[in-house]
């Protein structure tokens, strides 16, 4: 092929210094056919096949290839054929003795007349939002620890809303649908999604799906519609799959340093009001398309039914939390919150706790135990409930308990005292005592 350099040598020649053809070709030693060529093109050269290569090697084999690349069209994306398995499969299972190479470029041409086209795709105000799940890691009190992130897009004025949640659990999904809503001042008249588990049991046939029944009662509740993609599909909510990552790289870089988790969400409302007034006008516009939102807000709580044993605990998610005494050994309804457990006997509210995200661990109340401890005084000595107590309760019980085999009694006395006062002024005076009586230790 004529390179470029001879190229422009060849036109300087003739249409500057008057070479003729001849001429050149003599002196450059090539072919008229050549000179005429470049003379009457001045673009920079380039090969053109114009034909395929004969590989009479692999003929014998293309059809089987194609096959195999057709039956992967319904093979999901990480279990289809690379060249390689392809080469590999044809030397084991054919016999073929062709070079790996060879292989590799029929392959690669014929992958490229399976490549999906897209359609671009637009929503009008109000019309539609994305929604989907990310993660992404911080520092909260100095744990590096993941976090869930609740991502919601509108299509037409990409206002984006972020929630960090502990979980991807259905509470949570509520949850960031509510908090969301309540941010953006009313509800897109539909939502899509890509076939998330709290939202879809079961994928039937085309667009249709069976959702989850507490899904269901979200959107009767706030009154959208809901559209899923078709399997494997993100590039149909590319509108929010692309927020997820804008997301950790803006809004999470450098690696959030926070307290807790309501700082970091408190962090993250703040860049989502930022991107909100960046787009105030496209914003104004979503605003006057979005439903209204409803009188009261949806409960955002999983239902579980328990048993408490004679412990007074029961289980959930793999930890276990207390009951008053009085609710041993009994049936209970838990309504599980994103970040509380509330536990009721028929309507009843009987306790509230804060969630754990752990696991093995018993999230436990002292005025639970505490009339078991009045009937049972030596217990305080060894009662778990007891054990979990702040430090300075330890101090009182070794104390106590060490010097005097019924110092138990004075114990439970004190502990017990959290029946008539408030837990924080009883530990003020259990501290206070101990710094009276022994100032050095404590």
């Amino acid at each position: 092929m004529l390179e470029m350099v001879d190229k422009e040598y060849i036109r300087k020649k003739h249409f500057v210094e008057g070479w003729s053809i001849r001429k050149i070709s003599r002196n450059l030693n090539l072919a008229r056919q050549t000179i005429r060529k470049a003379l009457k093109d001045s673009n920079i050269p380039q090969y053109n096949l114009t034909k395929d290569r004969p590989s009479p090697v692999l003929e014998p084999y293309k059809e089987i290839i194609r096959e195999w690349l057709k039956q992967d069209e319904s093979a999901p994306p990480k279990q289809r054929h690379t060249a390689r398995k392809i080469y590999d499969r044809l030397r084991e299972e054919h016999g073929f003795t062709g070079g790996e190479s060879t292989v590799r470029t029929f392959v690669q041409k014929e992958k490229k007349k399976y490549v999906e086209m897209f359609i671009p795709l637009t929503a009008d105000w109000g019309e539609q939002a994305q929604v989907d799940w990310g993660r992404a890691k911080v520092y909260i009190g100095g744990k590096y620890t993941e976090v869930c992130l609740f991502c919601l897009r509108l299509k037409a004025s990409l206002v984006p809303f972020v929630w960090a949640s502990p979980t991807e659990r259905l509470e949570a999904f509520l949850e960031g649908h509510k908090r969301a809503f309540e941010w953006l001042g009313g509800v897109p008249a539909s939502l899509v999604y890509d076939n998330p588990k709290t939202a879809v049991t079961k994928i039937l046939k085309g667009p249709h799906r069976q959702e989850h029944a507490v899904f269901s009662s979200l959107r009767a509740h706030y009154l959208f519609d809901s559209d899923f993609c078709n399997p494997a599909s993100g590039n149909e909510k590319g509108t929010v799959e692309n927020l997820v990552k804008f997301v950790r790289r803006n809004a999470m870089v450098p690696v959030p340093h926070v307290s807790s988790l309501d700082e970091l969400n408190e962090q993250l409302l703040r860049w989502c009001e930022k991107q909100r007034q960046a787009r105030i006008k496209e914003w104004e516009q979503e605003r006057e398309g979005l439903r209204p939102l409803p009188s009261v807000p949806f409960k955002c709580s999983r239902t579980h039914m328990v048993s408490s044993s004679r412990l007074l605990l029961f289980q959930l998610d793999r930890n276990h939390y207390s009951v008053p005494v009085e609710y041993g050994n009994r049936h209970l309804r838990v309504e599980a919150f994103v970040e509380r457990i509330e536990v009721y006997d028929s309507t009843k509210l009987v306790t509230v706790h804060e969630r754990t995200y752990s696991r093995g661990e018993k999230v436990m109340k002292l005025e639970h135990y505490l009339p078991i401890i009045k009937t049972k005084p030596r217990a305080a000595k060894n009662a778990l409930v007891v054990r979990k107590l702040p430090e300075v309760y330890q101090k009182l019980r070794v104390r106590l308990c060490s010097k005097d085999p019924e110092g138990y009694r004075e114990f439970a006395k004190i502990l017990l005292l959290n029946l008539e006062f408030r837990f924080e002024d009883v530990l003020a005076a259990v501290e206070e005592g101990l710094q009276q009586h022994c100032p050095t230790r404590v």
